[in-house]
């Protein structure tokens, strides 16, 4: 693996290395034909049933349907060590012939990025077939007295926040919290955002996250009923990759950016800032990501880019989405592959922030 400390974050250019990359109307012939035959496995690196098997299962018809040549699409589950045995296991066994693709989400990127003990797969040479975004809601209990974000710097009682684990998906909102220079009592150990909401439903937590599809499903009827007072969203990266944007699913509340002005009076700046952006490119903009081997053919990712294309426009997967994702679209790896490598580089300034508090105040072992 490449020594953390010589890696250079690289400059997100958002729409404009999408622009550079965008991939033709059609493919040629090659692309067309590349899959017909031929079976896709989608390696899904934790157990049935959470929000990655659950939009892998998802998106399965959809791509059996829209990559040219109909190639048959099967998703197998190799969970343990929280995604790192499943990702070890792709590292050691894909061929680089477009036929096995990494699913999964930053869980899988944070050991990486930090160099945890047992990781054996190296991100930095993988290849990006496609992505979706999966975005956060954060929303507090009204005893706490909190009616909008920018009151999570004066709560009326300490705040209490349920997560899974410092670098699971919680890192960036972990992150939100230190970057807002808010006072937040953080219980991890969970094992599920099902359970963290259950908790939160019980009186146990009081503040908590849910990505979107479960926010719009679950939580919103809490919000309706005076239980939950929703306020803020991770936000959403602009055209100069820096996430300064709202949420397109959620978009009447604000963003992460947003609150840290109203609290601050500032633009946002520094390390921890830093850190958190990295953070919620790897879990929201890019939440859901297609890794591939380092050889893998071009005409496979110009036939997965076409099928990108075409998903996004069928009907039915913008319906059956608001219900599973919250309505977020495809992301083609040819466009997004070199935004996602540059969330993959640390500054060593970032890197050492990111080490000193995962280590010191969540007691992380890198």
């Amino acid at each position: 693996m490449q020594s953390m400390t010589t890696r250079r974050r690289l400059i997100a250019t958002g729409a404009a290395a999408a622009a550079a990359l965008a991939v033709l109307a059609a493919p040629p012939a090659w692309a067309q034909d590349f899959y017909a035959g031929k079976t896709i496995e989608l390696i899904v690196p934790f157990p049935e049933g959470g929000v990655t098997d659950v939009v892998a299962r998802f998106l399965q018809p959809f791509l059996q349907e829209h990559i040219p040549g109909n190639p048959t699409v099967t998703v197998r589950n190799l969970g343990g060590g929280g995604s790192v045995l499943g990702a070890n296991y792709f590292e050691e066994n894909a061929q680089p012939d477009g036929q096995t693709i990494l699913f999964t989400t930053a869980s899988t990127v944070f050991p990486y990025l930090l160099g945890q003990e047992g990781v054996e797969y190296d991100l930095d040479n993988k290849r990006v077939g496609f992505a979706i975004a999966i975005g956060p809601v954060v929303y507090a209990a009204p005893q706490t007295g909190v009616e909008k974000a920018a009151d999570l710097a004066n709560p009326d009682v300490p705040l209490v926040y349920g997560g899974i684990g410092a670098t699971a998906s919680d890192m960036p909102v972990i992150l939100a919290f230190e970057a807002l220079g808010l006072d937040v009592k953080t219980a991890l150990g969970f094992q599920g955002r099902g359970p963290i909401r259950l908790a939160f439903e019980r009186g146990e937590t009081n503040l908590d996250f849910q990505f979107t599809a479960v926010y719009l499903t679950q939580v919103l009827p809490q919000v309706e009923a005076g239980q939950a007072v929703p306020l803020m969203t991770g936000g959403s990266a602009g055209s100069d990759g820096r996430f300064t944007e709202r949420d397109p699913v959620v978009s009447d509340l604000p963003s992460v950016y947003e609150v840290y002005k109203e609290i601050h009076g500032e633009e946002p700046s520094g390390p921890s800032w830093d850190a958190f952006e990295t953070a919620a490119a790897l879990t929201f903009q890019y939440g859901l990501t297609g890794w591939m081997p380092e050889e893998t053919p071009q005409e496979a990712l110009e036939a997965l880019a076409q099928a990108v294309e075409a998903i996004n426009a069928d009907p039915e997967f913008q319906q059956k989405g608001k219900e599973v994702t919250g309505g977020y679209e495809l992301q083609a790896g040819l466009d997004i592959e070199e935004n996602v490598k540059g969330a993959l580089s640390l500054e060593p300034e970032v890197e050492d922030y990111l080490r000193t508090l995962l280590t010191e105040k969540y007691g992380v072992n890198l």
